[in-house]
């Protein structure tokens, strides 16, 4: 399971296995939430939640959007087109 980008103790994980559409698992701290990229161009949108609270959640979604340009390439290396 490549980590795809770290920030504040999470890890941002893309299947090598996985189905599209494109996404990733954000692990960590207790919790793991999955987020639909929308690549290229986002905003990456909530999908599956566990052990995050709201606000976390919106400080994951914040994150991702910023460096959205950079894991939907990672996606596109892992698995091809979005």
């Amino acid at each position: 399971m490549p980590t795809v980008y770290r920030f504040d103790g999470l890890r941002v994980v893309i299947y090598p296995n996985d189905h599209r559409p494109a996404h990733v698992h954000v692990l960590g701290q207790g919790g793991e939430a999955v987020f639909v990229l929308n690549c290229p161009d986002g905003p990456p949108e909530l999908r599956e939640l566990f052990g995050f609270g709201r606000a976390e959640v919106a400080r994951i979604r914040a994150t991702l959007a910023d460096a959205l340009p950079r894991i939907c390439a990672e996606w596109k290396v892992i698995h091809g087109p979005y």
